[in-house]
């Protein structure tokens, strides 16, 4: 068996490491960076401050924040845009995974003549690439979810055909990361629970992805328990600090993690994304426990055998109804139907594009379109499979 196993990311960790963002500039040798933010977030007080901080060393900062959640390509290419008219030579991606995902997409993409959607994560599409004059991409997440920072790939839509597209090349990856859990600490409950499951999916869908990566297993297990130990607390004390930076790790751990593979939670969840603007980390985590029993034939024997290590009696059951519980304590919808109406749900349409997403590839169990059907069936109506 042949794998490549990749962890070359430097991370910064540490309350208020963000006051050394203008070091990690000048490490890189950034001259003009591009401070790309979801417009969400561009005018909070802590953003500002941050990019006062920026200013000290970068008198005329130029910043694109002209884009939300769910980014599509056209953010991208006015991003690029952007970043070619101001001569920029760096990006600074900050936020969520929005924000993360456009501005490392804005450092590929300054360097590129192809289309975005020619780097989509297929076979080798990723040499497709002119990798000379890809710049250099500082992340600073501010939710402890998607954990994009660690990651070499952005969720992007295609307008055109309404589907979200992960687009892949290694140097996505970022060369500076700082997770700072100050910045995490006004996340409200309701996205503090919703990326948080985020990461749990992550973590757990890389560990249940078949294939030999140890390295991954045992980042993504630790993950899990990280969730496990603080995603309640983050959720219920949002100052607590120490909640904060375990989640910040997990997100950060998942992403790295998940190069083993992904599965049919994140399968589910890129199409409903894409034609319902639903949050991913919500949707994760209400597709997550109709994967799980669904896949429970091919994961049980992984799943016990972790049990001991975070503290449950050794049998899936036990697993199972700690995802329930939590998904409770965080008030998360059991149901599909609770967030998108049943009316507007194509379920041939939408089934067909969660077959078709990478992520299905990697799903412990062969997935076929009525496999898709029964899962998004079961998930609209409530009902775990047996």
């Amino acid at each position: 068996m042949k794998s490549n196993w990749n962890y070359p990311t430097t991370v910064w960790v540490g309350n208020n490491r963000i006051i050394e963002i203008n070091s990690a500039c000048k490490n890189l040798k950034i001259k003009k960076p591009l401070f790309v933010t979801d417009k969400d977030l561009v005018g909070l007080d802590f953003v500002k401050n941050i990019i006062k901080i920026i200013e000290k060393e970068f008198k005329n900062l130029n910043i694109f924040s002209n884009f939300s959640g769910n980014p599509n390509g056209e953010n991208v290419d006015e991003g690029v845009k952007e970043f070619k008219k101001n001569n920029c030579d760096g990006v600074i991606a900050f936020g969520g995974g929005s924000g993360l995902d456009v501005g490392k997409a804005i450092a590929f993409m300054s360097g590129q003549t192809r289309s975005i959607w020619d780097f989509e994560d297929i076979g080798d599409y990723w040499k497709r690439a002119n990798n000379d004059n890809i710049a250099p991409i500082i992340a600073v997440p501010t939710t402890a979810g998607t954990g994009s920072e660690t990651g070499r790939a952005s969720a992007i839509i295609n307008n055109e055909t309404g589907v979200k597209k992960i687009i892949f090349h290694p140097k996505f990856l970022p060369s500076i990361v700082i997770l700072d859990p100050v910045l995490t600490l006004d996340l409200s409950p309701r996205l503090t629970a919703a990326t948080g499951m985020d990461a749990l999916a992550h973590n757990l869908e890389a560990f249940c992805a078949p294939g030999f990566h140890p390295m991954a297993d045992g980042i993504a297990i630790e993950g899990i328990r990280l969730t496990k130990k603080s995603l309640i607390t983050a959720f219920k004390d949002g100052k607590n600090l120490e909640a904060r930076s375990d989640m910040l790790a997990a997100a950060s751990m998942g992403s790295t993690a998940f190069q083993k593979g992904l599965g049919a939670i994140h399968s589910l969840s890129h199409p409903v994304n894409a034609q319902f603007n639903l949050h991913h980390g919500l949707s994760n985590a209400i597709f997550m426990p109709y994967v799980l029993t669904y896949n429970k034939k091919f994961i049980e024997k992984r799943i016990v055998s972790v049990c001991d290590f975070l503290g449950l009696k050794k049998n899936f059951k036990s697993f199972l109804n700690w995802i329930l519980e939590l998904r409770k304590e965080l008030n998360i919808p059991h149901a599909l139907s609770e967030v998108i109406s049943e009316d507007k749900f194509d379920l041939e349409i939408l089934s067909k594009m969660a077959l078709e997403d990478p992520s299905t590839a990697t799903n412990p169990r062969l997935l076929n379109l009525e496999d898709m059907k029964k899962l998004y069936d079961h998930s609209m109506k409530g009902n775990l499979f047996s």
